[in-house]
Order: structure tokens, then sequence, then C-alpha cells
């Protein structure tokens, strides 16, 4: 029987780290206060309320320090890390099938989810490494998401470095690129 430290880690090797809930992901995280310039005069210059998190295992960055608040901060800092996660780190095997929550997502093949949403990353993520499993081929990608190729497009396009990245590798592979 496995121990409950040893179910977290068969979860998060299987899982991408942008899926984990946000407790899950921070336990990976270093997480850094800092002193950053912008609106807020006085106050900005003396407290540390620019928060920069680490994901440890993959290097990859969040950071915030536009809002006045800590907190608040910390909570743009964790979505933006999360969506670097999706954006910078693949994981090498897909699901038989697309996730419940992508299958939520989806309304007669239309892909519902506004890019602020918390879910927004982990949706972000699985179309990436699913792209990226069927060699950013567009069409078996739509397919196994259960969406149409247009769709997929235009989910992507909500967050625009990753339909950069998207015609970047199709691009490498000799493939045209998407408009």
């Amino acid at each position: 029987m496995m121990t409950s430290s040893d179910d977290v880690n068969s979860l998060s090797e299987k899982t991408h780290p942008a899926c984990l809930d946000h407790e899950l992901l921070l336990k990976d995280c270093q997480i850094q206060n800092v002193r950053r310039s912008g609106p807020g005069g006085q106050h900005r210059n003396k407290v540390e309320t620019g928060v920069v998190i680490k994901h440890l295992p993959t290097k990859i960055l969040g950071e915030a320090s536009e809002k006045r608040q800590q907190g608040r901060n910390r909570s743009v800092a964790l979505f933006r890390l999360r969506i670097n996660l999706a954006l910078q780190h693949r994981i090498p095997e897909i699901p038989k099938s697309a996730s419940n929550q992508w299958q939520r997502r989806i309304y007669n093949g239309t892909i519902k989810v506004n890019s602020e949403h918390d879910d927004f990353p982990a949706l972000l993520a699985e179309a990436m490494d699913t792209l990226a499993y069927y060699q950013f081929d567009l069409k078996q990608a739509s397919e196994y998401l259960k969406c149409s190729a247009s769709q997929l497009i235009k989910f992507l396009k909500k967050e625009p470095r990753a339909f950069a990245l998207l015609n970047q590798k199709r691009n490498d592979l000799g493939l045209h690129a998407l408009k």
C-alpha cells in the first residue's frame, strides 16, 4: 500500500504541474517577496508587496507586483506561474481520452472558458501537451480533444504566447503556420 507522500509523488509525475491544485503546486515552489517600482507611492518603496514564485523542479517563474497588497500579488503570481508552466513544460504521455475538466468545457464542439478563469492554465496545458503528443497536427489533436480545429486555434489565441509557440513548433517541423 502506498503512503500519502507516495500518492503525491505518483500524482505529480503523471499530472502536469499547471493542473495541480494550488496547495499541491506550492509544495514544489519557492516564494520570494520583493520590492518593485510602480504605482503606490512611498508605501511601494518601503514594503515588499511584489511576489516571485519559482517552481523548483522546472525552474519556471510567476511574478506579480502591480497590486498594492501582497496577497493579491501572490494570487496573480501563482496564476502566471501556472500559465508559464502550461506553455513551457510538457508531459510526454497523454491519457486515453481528454480530462473530465476539458470535457466539461466543450459544448457542441465549442470550448467555453475565460482566459482569466482558474481552470484556464490546466486546460491550456492539456491542449499544449496534446498538440505536442500529436506532433502539432491540429486535426489529430482536435479529434482527441473532441472539438474542431478552428475552436482549438481560437482557444490558443486567448493566450497569444501559446499560439506563437504552436506556430514556432509547426515551423520547426516543416508545417505551415496557422492564422
